[in-house]
């Protein structure tokens, strides 16, 4: 098992910086989607409350991180610059988580994750807006079908109407992280090693809670002894894992893809649906599940795919001038 483990590391460290990139998009948007899986149970079984469930899910990431960084030898001082900086970049990661997890009492968690796929159009807003980034036709194209793949995933859609509550506080959500995204890989956060900001994003992050906490008067703990076991998994595989995964990608291929391949949060939400709480996969699902791979594949392929298209519609030159006349 070691030496599998220690292979596919050789193997990682031997791929290039937009590969690497890539593969931690992926676990990151895989690991975030596993927030439901792990959160319902704590407010439903467990009688928590959002505030307690995210005090404890940061509270929890903050010593993992922290080994990471001793593990990896990294300081944690950073300068006054930096830590106003990071600080905003704690508020950002706890608005958005605050808004997403009050946004499951309104609406399914799953209409949720739909909802939350928002956030990539907005990163590719803001680049555009406000950094006249030229994103190319084909992100274009693989926005649209993940989306119109998003859409599919969702059940209720022709269903019920939808809370605009539940609705508003996804918005907040994704456009939180879509400017957490953005950010992240601006010149003056940039070169801040990645464990470092999230060790600090967490830390400001859980600092907002705690405030909360004692506005409200009351910290509410799990009603059973294994649902410590969700809060763990909370802090280690949507919180730490993820967000980590996250500012690296951005890091290495910028924050456009790296949003893009959070298509697959939603596929991951199903994966479980079906395997863990037994729901049915319909014919629409799987049509969604196609569309939002494929809107990946050309994300990860870029340029690799774009040529050969290019080539194949300049094969036919005649055809396009015998319809003209």
């Amino acid at each position: 098992m070691l030496n599998s483990w220690l292979g596919t590391l050789l193997i990682y460290e031997k791929l290039s910086d937009k590969a690497k990139g890539y593969i931690l998009g992926a676990i990151a948007a895989a690991t975030y989607g596993m927030n439901p899986l792990f959160a319902l149970p704590l407010y439903g079984a467990g009688g928590m409350d959002v505030d307690s469930v995210l005090f404890f899910r940061y509270l929890m990431a903050i010593p993992i991180v922290g080994g990471m960084l001793l593990w990896r030898r990294r300081s944690a001082a950073v300068t006054v610059k930096e830590g106003s900086l990071l600080a905003v970049m704690g508020l950002l990661m706890a608005v958005s988580s605050l808004t997403l997890f009050e946004s499951y009492n309104y609406m399914d968690s799953g209409v949720a994750s739909t909802l939350l796929f928002v956030y990539p159009v907005m990163v590719a807003l803001i680049m555009v807006a406000v950094f006249r980034e030229k994103i190319p036709l084909s992100t274009v194209i693989c926005i649209g079908l993940a989306l119109c793949g998003i859409i599919l995933l969702n059940q209720t859609v022709g269903g019920d109407g939808l809370s605009l509550t539940g609705v508003g506080l996804v918005m907040v959500s994704s456009l939180t992280y879509a400017v957490y995204i953005v950010a992240i890989n601006r010149p003056a956060l940039n070169r801040i090693p990645t464990l470092k900001v999230i060790f600090y994003g967490l830390l400001f992050g859980v600092l907002v809670f705690a405030a909360r906490l004692v506005y409200k008067g009351d910290v509410l703990l799990p009603a059973e002894w294994y649902l410590w076991g969700c809060l763990l998994a909370l802090a280690v595989l949507p919180t730490a894992v993820s967000f980590v995964c996250t500012t690296a990608a951005i890091q290495k291929i910028g924050p456009t893809p790296t949003a893009v391949l959070g298509a697959l949060e939603p596929v991951v939400a199903l994966i479980f649906s079906v395997t863990v709480f037994g729901d049915m996969l319909t014919f629409r699902q799987i049509i969604g599940v196609l569309l939002i791979l494929v809107a990946v594949t050309f994300i990860i392929a870029g340029g690799k795919i774009t040529a050969p298209l290019l080539r194949f519609r300049r094969l036919f030159p005649r055809l396009h001038r015998k319809q003209k006349k």
